[in-house]
């Protein structure tokens, strides 16, 4: 059996095409670009160099993307204000909060003061409540491309056992709201999970996304089975693979997302349609947050 590949590439391209369309039209409708506001508070260098990835994006996609840097010693409170006045800023159609964030302080901490309507990467408490209930709002970008992606394969959800392999508030939990929402029957595995292979070798479809290297191998997996690495790691050599061993897993799953080229410009292309959105429902509302 060939282990197909379920890479992102395509899908990019399309919901791109479909965010600089719109942007150019609510560009010429109200005569300014959607803009992001990229709130960031660290000195670290993979985050920056995230950032200017998504700067290139937005610029690409006829999106106004602002930097505002904080610094690495930002306090909490700083952040807050920052967040609150963008919030309620008309001219500030999306906010995204980049982590990694100042010691001491988490994100549960400050993103309750992004706007929900504004909260393009889901990550306020609020934003995840309205997931869970099954209520407007934007949820995370890298939990809504797993789900994107296998859908534009072609992979059926409703009816399949699921398990997700992380519980964080970026991946795990919200995927888990989302293949629900497909009418998937969901299993999420962590750390205290006992006998994990066991529970990834009865799905129908594995998500890779606790960060660990090496994490899913083909021996974890029912022959056939599907499998999206959402890992980001970095190996030894310097090079970004994910959570799953790709040598071990082809001939055994029917296919698997390549680690990069599978999840990522996905996320990223779904973060920029999400700006797209929030400007367009801001200017069904008149601007108000």
């Amino acid at each position: 059996m060939d282990t197909a590949s379920l890479t992102g590439k395509e899908l990019a391209a399309a919901v791109n095409a479909d965010t600089t369309a719109r942007a150019k039209a609510l560009t010429e409708q109200a005569g300014r670009a959607p803009r992001l506001a990229l709130v960031v508070a660290n000195d670290d260098p993979a985050s920056a160099w995230y950032v200017n990835s998504l700067k290139k994006s937005a610029a690409n996609r006829g999106i106004d993307c602002e930097t505002v840097d904080l610094g690495a010693d930002a306090t909490a409170d700083a952040l807050r204000t920052e967040l609150s006045v963008r919030s309620a800023d008309p001219g500030t159609d999306a906010i995204m909060l980049q982590t990694p964030l100042p010691a001491g302080i988490s994100l549960d901490e400050v993103s309750p003061a992004i706007a929900a309507t504004k909260d393009v990467d889901g990550v306020s408490p609020l934003s995840l409540g309205l997931l869970t209930a099954g209520s407007a709002g934007f949820a995370p970008a890298t939990a809504e491309a797993v789900v994107e992606l296998l859908k534009h394969h072609g992979i059926a959800l409703a009816g399949r056992h699921v398990a997700v392999v992380g519980r964080s508030n970026v991946v795990g939990k919200p995927l888990a709201q989302l293949l629900l929402a497909e009418n998937a029957t969901v299993t999420i595995c962590h750390s205290r999970t006992t006998d994990l292979p066991a529970v990834t070798s009865a799905a129908d479809i594995v998500v890779a996304a606790a960060g660990r290297i090496g994490l899913v191998t083909g021996a974890n997996l029912r022959p056939g089975a599907v499998v999206v690495d959402v890992g980001t790691n970095e190996a030894a050599d310097g090079s970004i693979v994910g959570d799953v061993d790709p040598a071990s897993v082809q001939g055994r799953a029917a296919a698997l997302s390549p680690v990069p080229g599978g999840v990522g410009p996905v996320t990223t292309a779904l973060l920029m349609r999400h700006v797209v959105i929030a400007a367009e429902q801001a200017r069904r509302n008149g601007g108000v947050a």
